[in-house]
């Protein structure tokens, strides 16, 4: 947002011709910008926030349909922080000598602050589990600089790689491209899992891919270290090698495109894993890697020195004030729509999010069931886009309409998104008409929004279906970061619509599993339970970290307040 605050004010004084300013000439600016969007924003008009007696029963049904999902996301959660289970982590501990995973963590960020991305990826897959996908990737600080972590987690299948994994680890490098994010690789992997193959090998996005983005994030100057605090094997081998600075663990650290098993089998010779690819091998002979560690402790240090050695400006902290929302947050439980037909006015949720609980609406009273307007969240001018109903004519007019003035404006858009699959095929004349005119607005719609280089935030907070999802910026329309409500569902098509007596006859036999097939999570989003508004100030800060060294095209990361 800063960065976006920087381009207008060099806009305005220097036309189109803009010289590259040092990092000190950036941090002033933009937090001259930044004040004057607080100052604006606090003169927005205050959103009617109050629930009616007449919607009481809606509210308590979401209510309590909230409270399950939380209880379910809690369950979830601990699932996956288990990793490959007790066993499994017994053996990594014990056996071998090496720090859980979050663990590793620990030892390298500053302190506990940490978003983690996509923590439910690799769940109740065709091929079985595979919790948070094998790996865990995420950002923090280091020495004050936002970074991006993709760790494997070898108590899941021995930090084998599949599909979902790729897929995983393909999203957190393209985030940290978008936001230019130094990153952290802690790799611990027995390379793919040859199974499956066919699907993480040949293609385009498949494993290929992760090499191909370390070279094109060092052409962008873009930071990486590897710690190399395990095995190394087949693809595994090149992240560490293709970094800029490696550092190995003595005794556990190994890289090798071949364990000594497959020496055995093809030579016959035998051979330990130290003297194939350990430590000392790579350190004083081949020179793969840069720095040589005797303990994991030790290596996390000189990762934490690397780092401080980018010579990144550390963020620094405005103590900006903001005010807090006016009416109280712990009501969003029992506005999280349970179903499309449970959903209360977008604005009581408005009210709940942004700060003041204060908006500056946009056409307030045309195409109704989309609002739209200027608000501030913790201190930030954001152009929010919020699902109030059916996307209609009128409503796809004025969302491309609005879109435009954020995208020239260079704001964040913020996406509220609850839609539904479309009904029915018109049975008359007028009625195909009706819907032939709306799907060219909502083309329109779609339009801008693809085109929009603006940073674009998409939160679920209802449903994900159908046509209008497209304009609401869904996943395919490359929001720079997707979060979900838990009660939140993504599906072509809306399981409530849907007639479950027809579908009897196609083999389902249980309706749960037939809607919960309709509405299968996204896996590159992230579950978010409702109470979590600090992660707002988190993003952004993230995004100011690259203010200088982005511009209006790259200006990508997201906003967020989810209570």
């Amino acid at each position: 947002m800063a960065a976006l605050g920087l381009h207008r004010l060099g806009s305005s004084v220097l036309g189109r011709c803009q010289p590259v300013l040092c990092s000190s000439q950036c941090s002033l600016l933009s937090t001259q910008a930044a004040a004057g969007h607080r100052r604006g924003a606090q003169s927005f008009p205050v959103i009617p926030g109050a629930i009616l007696p007449i919607y009481r029963h809606v509210y308590e049904a979401n209510s309590r349909n909230s409270d399950r999902c939380r209880h379910r996301y809690t369950e979830l959660l601990e699932k996956v922080k288990l990793g490959g289970g007790e066993n499994a982590i017994l053996r990594h501990t014990e056996r071998n000598k090496k720090l859980l995973v979050r663990e590793r963590l620990k030892r390298l960020l500053d302190d506990e602050t940490f978003l983690e991305l996509s923590p439910f990826a690799g769940l109740g897959l065709p091929y079985g589990d595979v919790p948070s996908a094998g790996c865990l990737t995420g950002i923090g600080k280091i020495c004050g600089i936002w970074c991006m972590f993709i760790a494997n987690d070898a108590t899941v299948k021995g930090g084998t790689a599949y599909p979902i994994s790729v897929k995983k680890q393909l999203r957190a490098q393209e985030i940290a491209i978008q936001n230019r994010l130094p990153t952290v690789y802690l790799v611990d992997s027995g390379g793919a899992f040859l199974p499956l193959q066919a699907q993480l090998f040949p293609d385009k996005e498949h494993g290929g891919r992760t090499f191909y983005n370390e070279a094109i994030m060092s052409a962008m100057k873009i930071p990486q270290v590897a710690v190399v605090c395990g095995s190394c094997t087949a693809g595994g081998a090149y992240i560490p090698t293709m970094a800029e600075e490696t550092v190995i663990v003595d005794r556990i650290g190994t890289i090798f495109l071949a364990g000594p098993p497959l020496v055995k089998a093809a030579t016959g010779e035998d051979v330990t894993a130290e003297d194939l690819g350990g430590a000392k091998l790579h350190s004083r002979v081949s020179g793969c890697v840069d720095h040589f560690a005797s303990t994991e402790s030790d290596a996390y240090n000189y990762a934490r020195m690397i780092i401080s050695t980018l010579n990144f400006d550390p963020e620094q902290e405005d103590g900006a004030r903001y005010e807090d929302p006016a009416y109280n947050t712990e009501e969003l439980a029992g506005l999280a729509p349970r179903d499309y037909t449970h959903t209360l006015d977008v604005k009581l949720i408005l009210s709940r999010l942004v700060d003041g609980s204060k908006l500056l609406e946009f056409k307030a009273d045309y195409g109704t069931t989309l609002v739209t307007g200027f608000a501030s969240v913790e201190g930030n001018l954001v152009g929010v886009v919020a699902s109030n109903g059916d996307l209609t004519h009128d409503a796809s007019l004025k969302g491309s309409h609005f879109v435009q003035i954020c995208n020239q404006r260079n704001i964040p858009l913020l996406f509220l998104q609850n839609t539904t699959s479309q009904d029915h095929l018109p049975l008359s004349v007028s009625k195909a008409e009706l819907l032939s005119n709306r799907l060219k607005t909502q083309a329109s719609m779609i339009a801008a929004v693809a085109c929009a280089t603006v940073p674009k935030i998409t939160v679920v907070i209802g449903g994900c279906h159908g046509g209008e999802s497209f304009a609401m910026c869904g996943r395919s329309y490359e929001p720079n970061f997707l979060f979900l409500w838990p009660n939140a569902r993504i599906g072509l098509v809306d399981a409530a619509r849907f007639s479950w007596s027809d579908q009897k006859d196609k083999g389902w036999t249980d309706e749960t599993e037939f809607r919960a097939q309709l509405s299968r999570e996204c896996i590159l989003s992230n579950r978010c339970p409702q109470p979590a508004s600090r992660r707002t100030g988190f993003c952004i800060s993230i995004f100011r970290s690259g203010v200088c060294f982005l511009t209006p095209q790259h200006g990508h990361d997201h906003l967020k307040r989810i209570r």
